[in-house]
């Protein structure tokens, strides 16, 4: 038996390949939407893809499993209770792939979502009966479990979701050998849980030691546990999910859709208004100069999780990059289903060079700088777009706390009779703020290079409250 764990970390996604290599077999599970990793492993170990599974349909990510389907005829697989629209082997407590050297069985592990599975993995060359390892999905994460606040706006309540996910962890989960390996399909920085663990495998013994909600408690605590506190969720997260469930255009056909160059006199015939222009340079080159009304989303950063976010699904998105990277910046959208790509402004900012009047720079201020203007008789407004736990862990004096993810809905409360001066931990998110706020009309703003890390670093003081 082979069992690879691949980790896409913009995305904290991890997916599986499982190969038994005397029927020349593999099974995927939980894939991103880009599948060429898969086959070149499977062509590799010499093996066939012939299922593809899903745990559940993830909110976070668009999976690849029709695009297996369509490349290599991969049967796909989904829990009981997952309704779609294309063809699939539901999948029930007890049911097998048995195979000469790996046995799946899977789990109905429901609270995450309803139709949640867990599979079971047993390497036969070592034991028939006990499992090697446990591929959880979202329902245990290491450190964590996964939340079940994200149907709610299909029909189930947080309080039911958690209820089923208790017993799901102490009535199946929690009863396996403690040897048995966990492997999630997320981990830190995943939106689908609050205290996720930076390691991607654990054994179920210390996940009974350490994660905080498998810890004794009741059935009424565990569930007011994991109910509060959760980040966010994005909007996009509903899209994703109920697009798991269709039949859809591949990621290879959207992408020879999208990847096309626009001349820049094409997009300025565009109805600008309403074309979400999104620059995907680093923060620093985007200050220095960007086109008028564009959107700084940085390829280097959590690009995808903060696309999700804040681009509008129903408006057409034209990119600005460096050339050469248009692709990866189009791929990248495509594995949250961000399809709605008109294309790419054919040689990036360059095509501006004789443009200047459509250039605009975001002011960027030193520490030194800000704190003298905060001295002065007209001190900037500070707003930190960091998370409201960040905030809360230690934050500038007197700043505020709007989260980059709350920004549009709390566009009001940015004052127009003052300087405002936004950050965030190192310059990522801030200068998403700086160029949203633009785009809004907010424009007496200056963004603080290296964030509250370099107001850190210079020794200032912050506030903790409740210290």
């Amino acid at each position: 038996m082979f069992l690879k764990q691949y980790y896409l970390g913009c995305l904290a996604h991890a997916s599986y390949l499982l190969a038994d290599e005397a029927s020349r077999t593999a099974v995927v599970v939980d894939p991103q939407r880009d599948i060429q990793q898969y086959l070149d492993d499977a062509a590799k170990l010499g093996v066939h893809i012939r299922y593809v599974f899903l745990t559940h349909f993830h909110a976070d990510f668009v999976a690849g499993h029709l695009e297996l389907r369509d490349r290599c005829g991969a049967e796909i697989r989904l829990g009981a209770h997952a309704k779609a629209e294309y063809s699939f082997v539901p999948m029930k407590d007890g049911d097998t792939i048995l195979l000469p050297g790996m046995r799946l069985e899977v789990l109905e592990t429901p609270g995450h979502t309803i139709e949640s599975i867990s599979i079971l993995v047993f390497d036969l060359a070592k034991s028939a009966a006990r499992p090697y390892a446990v591929l959880t999905g979202d329902t245990l994460f290491i450190g964590d479990v996964g939340r079940p606040d994200l149907r709610a706006s299909i029909g189930w309540s947080a309080q039911e979701l958690g209820g089923y996910l208790y017993d799901s962890l102490h009535n199946k989960l929690m009863k396996l050998p403690d040897e048995t390996l966990v492997y999630p399909a997320h981990g830190a920085g995943s939106l689908c849980g609050k205290n996720i663990s930076s390691d991607t495998v654990s054994s179920l013994g210390q996940q009974k030691r350490f994660n905080y909600a498998l810890q004794p408690m009741s059935r009424e605590d565990f569930i007011r546990l994991v109910s509060v506190d959760q980040p966010d969720a994005p909007a996009y997260f509903t899209y994703d999910a109920l697009l798991n469930t269709r039949e859809r255009s591949t990621l290879d056909a959207s992408l020879k859709q999208v990847l096309k160059p626009i001349e820049l006199p094409d997009l300025l015939a565009m109805n600008l208004s309403e074309t979400q222009i999104l620059d995907v340079r680093d923060a620093a080159d985007y200050a220095k100069g960007h086109m008028t009304g564009s959107i700084n989303i940085g390829l280097a950063g959590q690009y995808a999780t903060w696309a999700g976010t804040l681009l509008d699904t129903t408006r057409p998105i034209v990119i600005i990059a460096e050339p050469g990277r248009e692709e990866e910046a189009a791929l990248r959208l495509g594995r949250i289903g961000f399809d709605h790509v008109e294309g790419y402004l054919n040689g990036g900012m360059a095509a501006l060079a004789d443009r200047p009047d459509l250039i605009q720079t975001t002011e960027r201020i030193s520490v030194p700088m800000l704190t003298e203007d905060l001295a002065s008789s007209n001190p900037p407004v500070i707003i930190d777009v960091r998370s409201p736990q960040e905030w809360k862990d230690g934050h500038i004096p007197g700043s505020r706390n709007i989260p980059l993810s709350q920004l549009k809905q709390r566009l009001q409360e940015f004052p127009t009779d003052r300087r405002v001066a936004v950050h965030c931990a190192g310059g990522y998110r801030s200068s998403i703020a700086a160029s949203m706020l633009y785009r809004n009309g907010i424009t007496d703003v200056m963004e603080l290079a290296g964030g509250i890390t370099a107001w850190e670093a210079a020794n200032l003081p912050v506030e903790k409250p409740g210290v």
